[in-house]
């Protein structure tokens, strides 16, 4: 797969940068030493799935440094764990039904490379493609920013308005941001409407109600966890077109 930015569409562009593995990322068993010999390039991250996801986290983490740094506060790199099938977190143990996901307890993101598969098989049917990885790995960091920040009281609940669908709308809103920002950390070259288009899928696929209805049930808000499709198209879309994390309250008021 050709990627344009750090994920995206087939006409030009490209990764920015050489170096795109910071230590604090291991590959499953290989070390990040070892993973840092083999993606070294753009040509690498537009080539290979483990190099592309190296180069999105990078990117992530550059953004979230730099904006953290101009309040004055400083930013505490997540460490990051790609595997397939199966890990062990500070979370407890995870398979590939778990996915891509954040562990609080260790500040570590887990990223499942075979839930980039699934994500185009049922219940998702998504699209998928290469920002639809980037928009996940996005979001997932997001949850990252909020532990920072204090953010994650309330997410154990459950419901259309809950404290756990206010902090999964918010995570999608800072992924927009971060691609809103992405050519500006030197990873990525450029991001298309196409792209965007990716992770707009990418989000309708996940949203709770279609979720529920593709698996052969009916929607039911009063378990929700992580908001509509809908919802979770408009806060990345937020978070994209205003490119400003102050812009992802979403906390106050109706969502």
């Amino acid at each position: 797969m050709v990627i344009v930015i750090a994920f995206l569409s087939t006409r030009g562009g490209g990764f920015a940068t050489n170096d795109m593995l910071e230590p604090s990322t291991t590959v499953g068993d290989q070390s990040a030493t070892e993973v840092a010999r083999e993606c070294r390039t753009g040509a690498d991250a537009n080539e290979r799935q483990d190099c592309r996801i190296v180069a999105v986290v990078n990117s992530v983490q550059r953004y979230w440094s730099d904006t953290f740094a101009r309040s004055g506060v400083t930013y505490r790199p997540a460490r990051t764990q790609l595997f397939s099938n199966r890990t062990y977190s500070g979370c407890g143990p995870a398979s590939s039904a778990t996915g891509p996901f954040y562990c609080p307890a260790d500040e570590t993101v887990y990223v499942d490379l075979t839930f980039f598969d699934a994500l185009s098989q049922p219940p998702f049917n998504a699209a998928g493609g290469p920002f639809a990885q980037a928009y996940v790995i996005g979001h997932e960091y997001g949850h990252h920013v909020q532990n920072l920040l204090g953010r994650s009281a309330g997410a154990d609940r459950q419901g259309a308005t809950s404290g756990s669908v206010r902090l999964e709308l918010q995570a999608d809103c800072y992924a927009g941001v971060w691609a809103a920002n992405a050519v500006s950390t030197g990873f990525v070259t450029e991001i298309t409407p196409e792209d965007i288009a990716q992770g707009l899928d990418a989000a309708a696929a996940v949203g709770d109600d279609r979720i529920q209805e593709s698996a052969g049930g009916r929607s039911n808000p009063d378990s929700y966890t992580h908001g509509t499709s809908a919802q979770r198209q408009r806060w990345f879309q937020r978070g994209y077109d205003t490119a400003d994390p102050t812009a992802c309250d979403t906390f106050s008021g109706r969502i």
